[in-house]
């Protein structure tokens, strides 16, 4: 097996973060557990949430996690490429936006 940074082993692993500082960790869990319970959003809009942002920070096990508990939840293919795609808008849109930054700039020292 060719090795990488990125071992989906790890995935597995994440519960052990608590290891090394219970306290804190034990804190991150309660909190990560609370943020998915149903709320004003359904379990499954918020794992939909959840695939769109870990494209958006590409993380590949959060990835891995939510495109099998969406799997899970009756979501399609269709459905998860949707939300990528709304990633992949929102992280455009974001980089052209500060295009204005620079234009800023360029009509400032051109004045």
């Amino acid at each position: 097996m060719k090795e990488t940074y990125y071992n989906r082993e790890d995935l597995k692993k994440f519960g052990e973060i608590t290891e090394w500082q219970k306290k804190l960790g034990d804190k991150f869990f309660d909190y990560y557990g609370s943020v998915f319970e149903e709320g004003a959003l359904t379990a499954r809009e918020k794992s939909l949430i959840a695939l769109a942002v870990s494209h958006a920070v590409q993380c590949p096990y959060c990835i891995d996690a939510y495109t099998s508990d969406l799997l899970k939840k009756g979501v399609d293919e269709e459905q998860m490429m949707e939300a990528v795609h709304v990633t992949a808008a929102i992280k455009g849109g974001a980089a052209l936006v500060h295009g204005v930054q620079m234009m800023n700039q360029v009509n400032d020292k051109l004045m």
